[in-house]
């Protein structure tokens, strides 16, 4: 009975007494969500439908009465479906050959190798090699002989926008294909079903909410996506991004592209809806048997399995093909003129472009940290801590990441480009933009470690007389580190390949890699872009290099502490 009287008191006292930083916390972290999340989003509304302090749908009217802009709406949505189909094709085939073909190790580390080759890159950096071998003067076009080709329009910019994405569909499907029981295969096998049958009726349909969340997340990322179609597009193949970016910065009309970035809004969030409602039904379950034995996959057929290895190849090849003809591309003079060889391209990037360089570098280096400080407060708010709201806070922390990059920089320009918050060409922009849009990954992954983790080991601490900051700095962040780290990571890689938001955000004062690149590409000064490009690739493979190699030690030291516990 003693033992159980001191637990009922803390019921009966309110959270902000037994924690006096609760509330300052949550003050901060609601403060900095209003300010940099929720002001931008109001602010675009009422550009796009208040005209002289009324209710207006003018903005939206003329914006559907464009038959171009009402063209680049049904084009974007085409072309968004055509990608997710495609990349999660793509993705499955990939995910099926690393689980459930008997491939030699080195095979699996070079597919999966390759995956991570578009994630570290700049959006566009498929966009410069496809341009490079099939556009104008392109090298595989010269080589088969063919004239008069026009890459450009709907199919370079799916092509392009497949290759980018599909690496998303992979990581998600093999996941989901390494968690079947292959028990579950072995028994409809030995029930006398062919391995096609036994694909039909028990792996694809286990594997169907991986697919349908591979569908979104494609569709979501094909559909908010800016730099490849300003590429590859052309006029003749618009879609709302890009039309909305034109709309601002070639003809300076801010209401009609804020009513195309509505237009873009509409379907996003509804995407970000269906994406919510699959990982709310829970349908990523582990299936395994009860006595816990796995058996080893069984062999597919030959046929099969050569297929799905062959396209693996080949699709892998012309990958490391694209990204050594970036290579090549930064070192010959001038491409498809004078392919002599030659260092001037990287001399080049590193006095006209040092700036971009360190800019790049410095916005990363504090958004980076900030977005992991925001990742384990929020993660920790939400996960441990009952008030009201609670749900709320981590719906809008994680509701930038929703929106699609041009919408969101369109909204932190009309928000941030006058009084009171004047901070539009500082760096307190692009920091904010890349912090409250990519700490989501980290949110989710500090929540998920939150759930792993016993609440009787921080209740322990508290027994023993810590506070709760205390309790939460000496022991909840130890324990979160290895989850902070991976989305510290994240964010640092989109913080130095990003371009959709911060294109509307860069100045004279701070410019950054990714519009170096893509100025480099409007002027037709290929070489160049391929220089920036390998320089920015090297940059965020050695930082995530050196990161990763710190979450690998923070989770070896964790289990080594909790194995001396």
């Amino acid at each position: 009975m003693n033992s159980k009287a001191p637990l009922s008191v803390p019921e009966r006292v309110s959270p902000f007494k037994r924690d006096p930083a609760l509330l300052p916390a949550l003050a901060a972290v609601w403060v900095s969500l209003a300010v940099f999340v929720l002001y931008p989003v109001i602010r675009l509304f009422l550009v796009t439908f208040m005209a002289e302090g009324q209710l207006s749908f003018a903005n939206l009217t003329a914006a559907l009465s464009n038959w171009y802009d009402r063209q680049a709406f049904v084009n974007s949505l085409w072309l968004a479906a055509a990608v997710s189909a495609a990349g999660t094709l793509l993705g499955y085939v990939y995910a099926f050959a690393v689980t459930r073909i008997a491939l030699p190790p080195w095979v699996k580390w070079l597919l999966g190798a390759v995956t991570i080759l578009p994630l570290i890159s700049p959006p566009f950096t498929s966009s410069i090699a496809l341009t490079l071998s099939l556009g104008p003067n392109g090298i595989l076009l010269k080589l088969l002989g063919v004239g008069n080709f026009n890459f450009y329009g709907f199919w370079g910019t799916w092509l392009s926008e497949t290759l980018t994405y599909f690496p998303v569909a992979f990581m998600t499907l093999a996941a989901i294909l390494s968690a079947v029981d292959p028990n579950l295969e072995d028994a409809a096998l030995s029930l006398g079903a062919s391995p096609g049958r036994v694909f039909r009726t028990v792996t694809l349909p286990l594997s169907i909410p991986g697919i349908a969340n591979s569908v979104l997340l494609l569709f979501a990322g094909s559909l908010a996506d800016f730099a490849t179609p300003l590429v590859l597009a052309g006029h003749n193949f618009p879609v709302l991004p890009t039309q909305a970016y034109l709309q601002i910065t070639g003809l300076y009309d801010l209401r009609g592209g804020a009513a195309l970035s509505f237009l873009l809004l509409v379907p996003a969030m509804a995407v970000y809806v269906l994406q919510r409602f699959w990982v709310g039904k829970k349908s990523y379950v582990t299936i395994s048997g009860k006595s816990g034995a796995r058996s080893a996959f069984k062999s597919k057929g030959r046929l099969a399995e050569g297929l799905v290895t062959g396209v693996c190849f080949f699709v892998t090849a012309f990958i490391l093909y694209l990204y050594s003809l970036i290579l090549w591309g930064a070192m010959v003079k001038v491409w498809g003129v004078d392919n002599s060889l030659t260092l001037e391209n990287f001399r080049y990037v590193f006095t006209h472009g040092r700036k971009a360089i360190l800019d790049t570098l410095s916005v990363a280096a504090v958004a980076t940290p900030l977005g992991g400080l925001l990742a384990v407060v929020v993660g920790y708010l939400s996960q441990r801590k009952k008030f009201f709201g609670n749900r709320a806070m981590e719906f809008f922390s994680l509701l930038n990441y929703a929106l699609p990059g041009t919408v969101v920089g369109i909204a932190y320009i009309i928000a941030f480009n006058e009084k009171p918050l004047h901070i539009t060409g500082t760096m307190t922009i692009l920091v904010a933009a890349y912090m409250f849009r990519y700490s989501s990954a980290g949110i989710r992954a500090v929540i998920a470690s939150l759930h792993q983790i016993d609440p009787s080991v921080e209740e322990a601490s508290a027994s023993l007389g810590a506070s709760a900051a205390r309790t939460f700095f000496r022991v909840t962040v130890p324990l979160v580190i290895p989850a902070v780290l991976m989305g510290m990571r994240y964010l640092f890689i989109l913080s130095m390949t990003a371009i959709s938001s911060t294109i509307f955000l860069v100045s004279v004062k701070w410019n950054l890699l990714t519009t170096r690149i893509l100025e480099c590409m409007t002027e037709l000064q290929f070489a160049q872009a391929c220089a920036f490009s390998v320089v920015l690739i090297l940059l965020v493979f050695a930082a995530t290099a050196v990161m990763a190699g710190l979450t690998r030690l923070a989770a070896r030291r964790i289990s080594g502490e909790g194995g001396r516990g």
